[in-house]
């Protein structure tokens, strides 16, 4: 099911309100808003809102024996690669970037922020469909530069059906299939970052892939391997 709304500040917030005040929203349920007043990326960043754009969010209920609820980043990345991948012409120039943003030509399309709230994770979803915010410390890019802005309600049914066949797999499967296919559309083994790990000073290093628990693999300059399981992540060619 999916529910627009023509404002609010944040889906990712309604959504964590209604949760903490006891409605009883399940798994498969969006919330898309026309404009967000208030939306948020990681990191506290402002999370743009222009017309046209799509902007929602949706709940899971991690299971049990269901891999680490941190691999939803993962899940979603590739449910947001599946739904764009037929948009454009150029599929080549289409990547994901760990842990949560989905780059075209280098530049950032789509970004993910995961929360949790109680015993489910909101997982927040922003694409630019038809306009980029203009920011000072990255590039940013639009579908509407590739073509017509696709429309926002067409987008949210494709990404919201392929979001609950990833999560069917991701529960029956597990983790390692995900890891595999999401290398397999991520950047190439070798690219440049910029890693900004949480209380630390960034660093530098190669893309060396992902660890089995989803987790970065960064080679340094003396070959070295530094496994990152949080922080910020730019690629050199990303970077305004």
């Amino acid at each position: 099911m999916i529910h627009t709304v023509p404002e609010t500040g944040s889906t990712n917030a309604d959504l964590a309100a209604r949760l903490r005040a006891g409605e009883a929203l399940g798994e498969g349920y969006w919330l898309v808003a026309d404009r967000q007043t208030a939306g948020r990326g990681r990191q506290g960043r402002t999370w743009f809102d222009g017309h046209g754009n799509f902007m929602g969010s949706t709940i899971v209920r991690p299971h049990e024996r269901d891999p680490a609820p941190s691999s939803l980043a993962l899940l979603a990345g590739v449910a947001l690669y599946e739904a764009v991948v037929p948009l454009i012409s150029t599929p080549g120039n289409l990547s994901l970037k760990w842990p949560n943003d989905l780059m075209l030509g280098g530049a950032k399309l789509a970004g993910i922020l995961l929360e949790r709230e109680g015993d489910a994770i909101i997982v927040g979803i922003g694409v630019n469909l038809a306009a980029a915010p203009d920011l000072p410390d990255r590039r940013t890019v639009a579908l509407s530069s590739y073509g017509p802005a696709p429309d926002r309600d067409t987008f949210a049914s494709s990404l919201a059906s392929g979001f609950d066949r990833e999560l069917e797999r991701w529960r029956t499967y597990g983790l390692d299939p995900l890891v595999r296919r999401w290398e397999s559309i991520a950047h190439a083994h070798g690219t440049p970052l910029n890693v900004h790990p949480p209380g630390e000073e960034p660093i530098s290093g190669a893309f060396a892939g992902l660890t089995e628990a989803g987790a970065l693999r960064l080679r340094l300059a003396g070959g070295e391997e530094r496994v990152i399981h949080a922080g910020d992540v730019m690629l050199a060619e990303e970077e305004g």
